[in-house]
């Protein structure tokens, strides 16, 4: 399958037969059956559509990005992502484009890569209630409206301004979404427990090596950027830290045990070289594994 090299809006609108307003920044809408399918795209910009209804699959290399009716997708450069039309289902959306040269030197700018869904490991779309679908497409029409209209000084900061709202209010109504499947983030927290807790047990540490947020969200299911959001939104640290921190755990469990040397339980843990063992756990304590084995009374 060809890559549809996007690297430009220009470009975008001439491969989809969209109206084209302006090089950097643009509102398109789509409501006609899309001509290339299936159809693989390298983005070169920043891209945020609102979708009334899931009209294809889209997928990240063998990932399949989720999204359905009244939900919001989102792009940044350099993704590549593969786009296959669902039968019977014609597209609806609407959608902004915008460069990032469009936001250099700007607050939104400055902020864009806190933005995590545009991330390339987020594979979740932002699914809207009614009122949350009716506000977006509204900031929406403003920027469309501001794009429409004759060019004066303030054109740049409104629209850069109106987008940057936009995507707060995406993180808002994320934010909702992550309240209201807090039930099962404690599934998926105790799953992820469970698994850690047995890759220390059944020698996945020696083998595989240190543990790692790549590895048990994929163990999940989840995309990492989500599974790091919600590691962080339940226990208030981020998955990195929660896995150093039960990494520790182990360690001074392990070290409690006078059979195993300092090399065993470093080696166990799934670190490859003693040192870096030692490392960590002055790093993480303040002492060495030998001084707290010492100070333990462990012989």
């Amino acid at each position: 399958m060809d890559v549809i090299e996007l690297d430009s809006i220009e470009t975008y609108c001439r491969v989809f037969e969209l109206p084209f307003t302006h090089p950097k920044v643009g509102v398109i809408e789509c409501y006609e059956p899309e001509k290339l399918k299936p159809y693989m795209m390298n983005w070169g910009f920043y891209a945020l559509f609102l979708k009334d209804m899931a009209s294809c699959t889209i997928t990240y290399g063998k990932t399949r990005y989720d999204h359905g009716d009244k939900s919001i997708i989102a792009f940044a450069p350099g993704q590549v992502c593969t786009f296959e039309a669902i039968p019977g289902k014609d597209p609806k959306f609407v959608g902004v484009l915008f460069h990032p040269d469009f936001i250099h030197g700007t607050e939104l700018g400055r902020k864009i890569l806190h933005y995590s869904f545009f991330a390339y490991s987020s594979n979740e779309a932002l699914h809207l209630s009614p009122s949350e679908f009716h506000t977006i497409r509204n900031l929406i029409e403003i920027i469309k409206t501001e794009l429409e209209m004759a060019t004066d000084s303030h054109t740049h900061g409104i629209i850069c301004d109106n987008i940057q709202l936009l995507l707060d209010y995406c993180v808002r109504f994320y934010d909702r979404q992550f309240t209201e499947r807090r039930e099962l983030n404690r599934d998926v927290l105790q799953r992820f427990e469970n698994l850690l807790n047995e890759y220390f047990l059944n020698g996945d540490a020696e083998r595989l090596g240190l543990p790692s947020v790549n590895y048990f969200a994929d163990k999940i299911s989840l995309s990492p950027n989500y599974f790091g959001d919600l590691v962080k939104r339940e226990t208030g640290t981020s998955a990195k830290e929660y896995l150093r921190k039960k990494l520790l755990e182990a360690a001074k469990e392990k070290l409690m045990n006078p059979q195993k040397s300092i090399t065993q339980v470093g080696t166990s843990l799934g670190f490859q070289y003693p040192q870096h063992f030692v490392r960590f756990f002055k790093r993480m304590t303040g002492c060495t594994p030998s001084e707290y084995i010492a100070r333990k009374g462990v012989i």
